[in-house]
């Protein structure tokens, strides 16, 4: 491998490292915030990226994206844990259980600044953006593992039998869908439309400013 192809693939892998542990740790500093001591009880509240890193979904998982060339760079970090009956009101609950998305929500606005006012770092701020924009849409997913299925469960009643089927088929269904070319388009369509928010959002805020 050409060295230059190397350290691209190393940057991406940073970036992406970057963008799971602000997740993980958005998701354990809001729940400690919001009266669930169960985070920081694990260690969690930390923007250390050792402690959320989850060995397949950190690791091998994104590894096996770069060296396949799939053109899909996606991973994981360890679920962060939370007691719902240590949180007084149900919607700090569900903001605990969505505080990751907002975590890569703020990265994203803080990368398409930096293409704004700092283009000498266009290629790691395009890199920070467009993995935290796939980190958001993924999540957004209903499958276990990721947010939208403890949001999922939040909202709807699910049987034990249906938590139990996803839990265990959960991630070949998740490959099964980014490998459909319909679904992969509707994903990449979503993360090019939230990067170019960011980026229009970005360019008003600094003209007005200026």
């Amino acid at each position: 491998m050409e060295a230059s192809l190397l350290a691209k693939h190393l940057l991406a892998f940073f970036l992406l490292l970057i963008g799971l542990t602000v997740h993980e740790w958005a998701h354990a500093w809001v729940a400690y915030r919001c009266g669930d001591e169960t985070p920081k009880a694990a260690g969690r509240v930390t923007l250390n990226p050792l402690v959320h890193i989850d060995v397949f979904g950190t690791v091998l998982f994104p590894l096996i994206c770069i060296f396949s060339q799939s053109g899909l760079l996606f991973g994981w970090g360890k679920v962060v844990p939370m007691n719902p009956r240590n949180f007084d009101r149900r919607w700090k609950f569900l903001l605990a259980g969505g505080a990751g998305i907002l975590g890569n929500l703020l990265l994203c606005f803080v990368a398409s600044l930096l293409l704004t006012v700092a283009p000498n770092f266009a290629l790691i701020a395009f890199g920070l953006l467009q993995l935290n924009a796939v980190l958001i849409v993924f999540n957004i997913l209903p499958l276990p593992g990721l947010d939208g299925f403890y949001l999922l469960q939040s909202f709807a009643r699910l049987s034990t039998e249906t938590v139990r089927f996803l839990e265990r088929w959960g991630f070949l269904i998740l490959l099964f869908l980014i490998q459909v070319p319909l679904v992969r388009m509707i994903l990449m369509i979503t993360v090019e439309g939230i990067m170019n928010a960011f980026i229009v959002l970005s360019a008003a805020l600094f003209g007005v400013l200026h």
